[in-house]
């Protein structure tokens, strides 16, 4: 037998799996390829509420489709609030980022962008508090308060996103609702006392506490 033939075939087996190897290469660079794709959206409920409420909230988002059914997401916003309760009267506003993503759950066949998803994010905010009055139990069982002037502060915690999308009609215009299970991680005080109220948070006397948002969207 003739070693040349045996040579010949032995590098055209070769050559094919090589070939086929960048080829299969190739096409998982393709698939991993991002392609431009933005949503921006503003919290209108909230922001409605405003009116109504001491809590002036107004926040809204930008999200891009990564990969598949997996999207990133960064919140921004601003929030003026009172606090008057068990003899605490305090006042904060500063603004608020969070970032994270989320994952779709089930989604529309015939759009990506349609469906319910869940996920997370890190969330933070640099912001003033005064304390007008905080009460203080004296001799005797008597009550009194003690004020505190504006200082600066900050939070830090971790939430949930739980939510829908749905795209209005044939148009660019998205409803998007979601609800968002909140853990403070960290916060700065003030001469030992636990802020009451943190942007972006809410009410901070507990360190669980849950938000909503209902928005409406636009997508690129």
């Amino acid at each position: 037998m003739k070693k040349r033939p045996i040579y010949i075939l032995i590098f055209s087996i070769l050559g094919i799996f090589n070939a086929f190897g960048q080829e299969k290469e190739e096409s998982a660079k393709v698939k991993w390829k991002y392609e431009p794709n933005f949503m921006v959206g503003v919290d209108v409920l909230n922001a409605g509420v405003a009116f109504f409420s001491d809590r002036q909230l107004f926040q809204g988002f930008i999200s891009s489709k990564v990969k598949d059914n997996l999207h990133g997401v960064i919140e921004a916003g601003f929030e003026k609030n009172i606090y008057q309760n068990n003899g605490y009267d305090a006042k904060v506003n500063g603004p608020f980022m969070k970032i994270g993503a989320f994952y779709m759950l089930a989604r529309d066949r015939e759009n990506d962008f349609n469906g319910f998803y869940g996920g997370g994010k890190i969330g933070g905010s640099f912001y003033n508090q005064e304390y007008m009055a905080i009460p203080v139990r004296g001799f005797g069982g008597n009550s009194s308060s003690v004020s505190m002037p504006s200082s600066s502060q900050s939070s830090f915690w971790l939430e949930a996103n739980l939510g829908g999308r749905v795209q209005l009609f044939e148009t660019n215009f998205y409803i998007d609702v979601n609800m968002q299970p909140r853990y403070l991680v960290y916060t700065t005080k003030q001469d030992d006392v636990v802020p009451m109220i943190v942007p972006g948070f809410g009410r901070s006397s507990s360190k669980f506490n849950m938000g909503f948002a209902w928005n409406i969207a636009y997508k690129f």
